[in-house]
């Protein structure tokens, strides 16, 4: 855990971006029949991304929202986003993998996370990294909020 309460909190983030695009990714890749194995995933992936949020919305978001106009609106319409993903992340986790629909929620929640990640890390970030802002410190606040989550889970 050690290296991880040293990354700053867009280095955190940015991480926990590329380990639920691979869960996505290896969700695409099993057969039609693999319906527990989908299961698995799409739980451990609904998982992640609910930890995600909760520190972004709860730590992260704050920290930016007031430091200018551009930021709010950042924030308010990555906001937007993850209540949508939350919706379906709800919906993933209460239907069965057999259910006609689970697969293509489970593609729709990756296209839709794809399109957030990639605001976040073309738009959003580059400019917090110009802020004035303990980005070290955020990221423990996060890192130990993420664990936090996590064991709860």
């Amino acid at each position: 855990m050690t290296s991880k309460q040293q990354q700053d909190a867009i280095a955190l983030l940015t991480s926990q971006h590329k380990e639920v695009t691979a869960m996505f990714k290896e969700f695409e890749e099993l057969g039609d029949r693999a319906k527990a194995s989908k299961k698995k995933i799409a739980d451990k992936i609904c998982q992640n991304l609910v930890m995600h949020t909760m520190i972004e919305e709860e730590i992260f978001y704050p920290a930016i929202r007031d430091c200018s106009k551009e930021a709010e609106e950042m924030v308010e319409e990555a906001i937007v986003e993850h209540a949508s993903a939350k919706d379906l992340i709800a919906q993933i986790q209460e239907a069965d993998p057999e259910a006609e629909l689970y697969d293509a929620k489970v593609k729709v929640l990756g296209e839709m996370i794809e399109h957030h990640v990639e605001e976040e890390e073309k738009e959003m970030f580059p400019k917090v990294r110009k802020m004035d802002l303990d980005l070290v410190a955020i990221g423990q606040e996060m890192a130990a909020r993420a664990d936090e989550i996590m064991a709860s889970a």
